[in-house]
C-alpha cells in the first residue's frame, strides 16, 4: 500500500470551539469524535472533500502543549489551504471575522493571503495558477 500523510495534530485549548472554528469559518466537516475517557476524545477533521489528510485536534493536557498553542511554528506560516476559488473564500472569511495579517498578494505560484486561525496559528489561503 502506498504511504500517505493521515493526520497532523493541532494543539487546541478545547475540543468543541476548535470544531465549532474550523468547521463553521473553514468549511472542514467532522471525520470523527470518539470519546476516549477522562475527558479526552479523538477528533478528526479535514477540508470538505479531502480525501486523505486531516487534523487531530489534541486538546493541550499541561502546562507545557498549553504554551504551544497558536505557536506550533513558532509564529511562522504553518498551513497551507488551497482553494479553487480564492475571491469566495477570503470574502467568506473575511465576513466571518478571520484576522487577516496582510493583503492578498499575486506572487508566481498564486494568488495569496496570510490568515490567523482562532489560536493564532498562521495559514496560507492560496489559489495556485493553474
Amino acid at each position: 500500500m502506498p504511504m500517505h500523510l493521515h493526520a497532523l495534530a493541532l494543539v487546541v485549548r478545547d475540543y468543541d470551539e476548535a470544531i465549532d472554528w474550523y468547521t463553521r469559518v473553514l468549511g472542514f466537516e467532522v471525520r470523527e469524535d470518539t470519546p476516549l475517557g477522562d475527558g479526552k476524545r479523538w477528533v478528526r477533521v479535514a477540508p470538505s472533500g479531502s480525501e486523505e489528510t486531516s487534523f487531530l485536534l489534541a486538546r493541550a493536557a499541561n502546562p507545557e502543549q498549553q504554551a504551544a498553542i497558536g505557536r506550533q511554528a513558532g509564529g511562522r506560516v504553518f498551513l497551507f489551504l488551497h482553494t479553487d476559488n480564492f475571491a469566495r473564500d477570503h470574502a467568506r472569511m473575511q465576513t466571518l471575522g478571520v484576522r487577516f495579517v496582510e493583503s492578498p498578494r499575486h506572487e508566481p505560484y498564486g494568488t495569496v493571503v496570510v490568515f490567523e486561525d482562532l489560536y493564532g496559528n498562521r495559514w496560507d489561503l492560496i489559489e495556485p495558477n493553474r
